[in-house]
């Protein structure tokens, strides 16, 4: 008879639930082969590369393309509280609620938490407050900086810096030139690394989590 190839040979990742057992333990009569809709690919595990990006082009189901992200070194950032969206370097993995291999490799996934660059944000803050944050040995100390120009000019500048008000952990984060980010699109799927700078609750939540975790190591 027709000779069949070794088991392990063109066996493909699916995404069925056939080959489980039930609930209760017992083995399941599998009635039928994969199909091609159960597909399923072997992970992207995008790498923060400062060399550069790189993108594959995969072809899926009906045509559509998804862009698998290899290599990423930037993304879109939102200020959240500000209205302030900016393109920064992505410089670092520290935080993984999955995986410590995760963090260790440098791999980008959709929530993972990642320190960007302050940069551009802290230009933006400096420019539409009219203030100036100081260096982080300054205590990122945010000082004032006198309007000039006309006086609508001045009155503007006023106005804003009456609302102004800087969470202490943004402020010291820009004056270190690093800031906590969240990265909440998909490298894998939309070849993209974008998310949200972080903050409040949320922010204090993550800098407790990884605070443990350097005194776990140093114990």
């Amino acid at each position: 008879g027709q000779a069949h190839p070794p088991l392990g040979c063109n066996m493909a990742i699916t995404r069925d639930s056939r080959h489980k057992r039930r609930n209760t333990g017992g083995r399941r009569n599998v009635h039928k082969k994969k199909r091609k809709f159960e597909v399923g690919r072997q992970a992207a595990n995008t790498k923060l590369n400062a060399a550069g990006k790189r993108i594959h082009i995969v072809r899926a189901r009906g045509g559509a393309q998804k862009f698998r992200a290899l290599r990423l070194d930037t993304g879109n950032f939102s200020w959240g509280s500000e209205v302030c969206t900016r393109k920064t370097r992505i410089l670092d993995v520290v935080y993984n609620a999955s995986n410590n291999e995760l963090v260790r490799t440098k791999t980008l996934v959709k929530n993972c938490i990642v320190q960007v660059d302050a940069t551009p944000f802290k230009q933006w803050y400096e420019t539409h407050f009219g203030v100036t944050v100081g260096p982080k040995g300054a205590a990122g100390k945010v000082t004032p900086v006198e309007a000039t120009g006309s006086d609508h000019h001045k009155r503007k500048y006023a106005t804003r810096q009456r609302t102004r008000e800087l969470d202490a952990r943004i402020r010291e984060q820009l004056a270190g030139g690093r800031i906590l980010a969240a990265i909440s699109s998909r490298p894998g799927q939309s070849g993209r690394a974008d998310g949200y700078v972080l903050e409040g609750a949320e922010l204090a939540f993550y800098m407790k989590e990884m605070n443990k975790k350097k005194k776990g190591r140093k114990a």
